[in-house]
């Protein structure tokens, strides 16, 4: 079930005004609309969301590749995005006799990796995964902060198996969602089953259409989720499960995607020797955790209201002494904390009154409050963003606890 807030809270939550008041993210006319500018903070954020999404791909056994975000227009006509996808792709640019188009998609980039070379059916599956720009020509009358923009990020990946290894990976792909949804405190408010509709803009091939909507209808009762089944929703190539989410203002948006795929492997000429020595057609599943980096931090901001959870927080810890005697000691935390790897800044009395510099930072997971008495025995005074105090505790202690939580992902503050 999803909780609708009220129009005062989801004033407070937008995206929009929370970014520049954390000061994550900004825009300027010269770079133009659609081009969002990531601040020192917001870079934070999505530096640790990048790295966390790596690990994870590393963990399940994803290889990392990197591809250019220019393509020659032939590659596009092969994977059809040309013939089906053109009113949202950038015009070709000249260069000499050729022609060279911004990618609205990694996908052709990656079915080339995978061709670099023959393949043999024990190498698969073979996962690629790339966080990797691309490009979409979006009209002006829908972009919008971080959710519409027209240099996106895309957490991709693409794995390459046999028909029979299909299934399993892509109910791996829902399985690696739903940690990463529980990592980072996002909410699912249902998933759907993109199937195509009426039009020309779909791949004319029935039987494509039928094997794959098939093989996701069973990944989707494997995983026991329940779902709804939507025409006109599918890629132009195929038909995908989409976790749908729900802003602040009750609006409804796709965060990841899992999508089966025959047609660009036979565009392609994709193939693999199998264990009878005969060439046989891989199947492409397509897979995004997290989705684009940038519609991803614009949900995290909205749905924790810009508290994020400790490990994605900007700032984690930050030192406030009581007074100008203790500011020596604050620093030195500060520094340790850094030295454990942690995020953390002081905030002096050059900041205000003890009082006003806690209500500055009500948004960082934890405050460690310095006076006379913790100076001289070593420790400081705790309080969670929560309002929970849990007491004076030894400095080495406080880093080690922040640390393992910070360590252990998740939205839990405290054990």
């Amino acid at each position: 079930m999803v909780t609708r807030l009220r129009p005062k809270e989801t004033t407070m939550h937008d995206h929009r005004r929370l970014g520049r008041e954390l000061e994550l993210f900004d825009t300027d006319p010269l770079m133009g609309a659609g081009l969002p500018y990531w601040l020192p903070d917001g870079a934070v954020v999505r530096h640790t969301l990048e790295e966390y999404v790596r690990d994870a791909e590393r963990r399940a056994g994803y290889r990392h590749v990197y591809s250019p975000v220019l393509g020659k227009r032939e590659l596009y006509e092969i994977s059809g995005h040309w013939d089906h996808y053109r009113d949202d792709m950038y015009p070709p640019m000249r260069l000499g006799a050729e022609e060279v188009v911004l990618r609205p998609s990694l996908c052709p980039h990656h079915a080339l990796v995978y061709r670099s070379r023959s393949r043999s059916y024990r190498e698969l599956p073979l996962r690629i995964a790339e966080l990797g720009a691309m490009y979409r020509a979006e009209r002006s009358g829908v972009l919008g902060g971080l959710t519409r923009v027209r240099a996106i990020h895309l957490n991709d990946a693409h794995i390459f198996c046999t028909l029979e290894q299909a299934a399993d990976e892509a109910r791996g792909a829902l399985e690696m969602i739903a940690r990463a949804y529980a990592d980072l405190g996002v909410r699912a408010a249902r998933y759907r089953l993109s199937l195509p509709g009426a039009g020309g803009k779909y791949v004319d091939d029935p039987e494509l259409w039928r094997r794959a909507g098939a093989l996701l209808r069973e990944v989707l009762a494997g995983a026991g989720l329940d779902h709804e089944e939507a025409a006109g929703e599918a890629a132009f190539y195929g038909p995908k499960i989409d976790v749908q989410v729900v802003d602040a203002a009750g609006r409804e948006a796709t965060l990841s995607t899992v999508q089966i795929d025959f047609h660009q492997p036979a565009r392609f000429d994709l193939h693999y020797t199998g264990a009878d020595g005969a060439k046989h057609r891989p199947v492409m599943v397509h897979r995004s955790i997290i989705g684009s980096v940038e519609r991803a931090v614009a949900h995290l901001v909205e749905e924790h209201g810009g508290a994020l959870p400790a490990w994605l927080a900007p700032v984690q810890l930050v030192v406030l002494p009581v007074a100008e005697a203790q500011e020596e000691c604050a620093r030195a935390v500060v520094r340790e904390a850094c030295a454990r790897g942690l995020r953390a800044e002081a905030a002096g009395l050059e900041h205000g009154s003890l009082g006003a510099r806690i209500r500055a930072a009500r948004l960082v997971p934890y405050l460690a409050v310095i006076g006379e008495r913790e100076a001289d025995s070593g420790l400081a005074a705790v309080r969670l963003r929560d309002g929970r105090r849990p007491g004076p505790l030894s400095v080495a202690d406080l880093l080690g606890r922040i640390g393992a939580r910070v360590e252990a992902r998740g939205t839990m503050l405290w054990e």
